[in-house]
């Protein structure tokens, strides 16, 4: 399919695409895969309606690496078994390399780290009423984040600053509960930001000009930057911007602290 007015579609951007495989840039909060069959469309979905033709003719839609909903970013789709299978392989084989890019309050009191901190779902070791919250503990899973300051920067009074974060392990909510260790949280997150109550009262009320207060922004800041791919035969990287919210609050990403 070449028709470029057909391959346009609003709820994501198209950064790169061949016969056999497509990137896309996912916008927040737009879902990775359906969970409620009553639910709202999510990438899957919309990426069926885009390949109908591929799908028609054997094709298929395999997506390779997953997105929170309220993360933005690279996504890397392929079309067919074959290569769903040659891409698993690669991620396995940790030849798959991710950059993401994460607005937080606060300032790092250091430009370039390394941290190596085991997590594990909270619940496992103490009382928790949000089943899915991950905490760092010394009897979890092995886990390891590279973070860079990218700006330092003040808005309204509060000390903030984007980072960069390259993850070197997969773990459940892996950069968000590394931040959050920190004392680094990430602006919006209902989870590990400055206020996990924040989490339940989003699901029992939905977004609430007193959320907006606390959070700042509807959406966790947190934005896969850079997909690097190290297969043959494929482009090296795919590159999507940070999105303007991230931008109006920090300014234009320089190349250093």
């Amino acid at each position: 399919m070449n028709n470029t007015d057909i391959r346009n579609n609003a709820t994501f951007t198209i950064l790169d695409e061949a016969d056999d495989w497509i990137v896309v840039n996912k916008p927040a909060p737009l879902q990775i895969h359906p969970g409620d069959p009553a639910g709202p469309p999510t990438l899957w979905h919309r990426l069926c309606d885009l390949l109908s033709y591929e799908i028609a003719n054997g094709g298929q839609v395999s997506i390779i690496n997953r997105l929170d909903r309220e993360t933005s970013g690279v996504v890397l789709v392929a079309k067919t078994r074959e290569l769903a299978r040659l891409f698993g392989m690669a991620m396995q084989e940790r030849r798959i390399h991710k950059t993401y890019t994460a607005l937080v309050h606060g300032w790092p009191d250091w430009d370039e780290r390394a941290l190596d901190a085991p997590i594990l779902r909270a619940g496992e070791v103490q009382e928790a009423d949000i089943w899915v919250k991950q905490m760092v503990h010394p009897n979890g899973a092995p886990c390891r984040t590279t973070f860079r300051v990218l700006r330092r920067f003040e808005l309204g009074g509060l000390p903030m600053a984007l980072v960069e974060a390259k993850p070197e392990t997969g773990r459940m909510h892996q950069i968000r509960v590394h931040l959050h260790h920190l004392g680094l949280p990430i602006v919006g997150d209902k989870l590990y930001g400055r206020d996990d109550r924040c989490y339940l009262e989003f699901i029992e009320s939905g977004w609430t000009p007193e959320l907006e207060k606390r959070l700042l922004l509807p959406r966790q800041a947190l934005h896969s930057s850079r997909l690097e791919l190290n297969v043959d035969g494929f482009p090296a990287f795919w590159e999507a911007p940070v999105p303007g919210e991230f931008l109006a609050a920090g300014g234009s990403l320089p190349p250093a602290p």
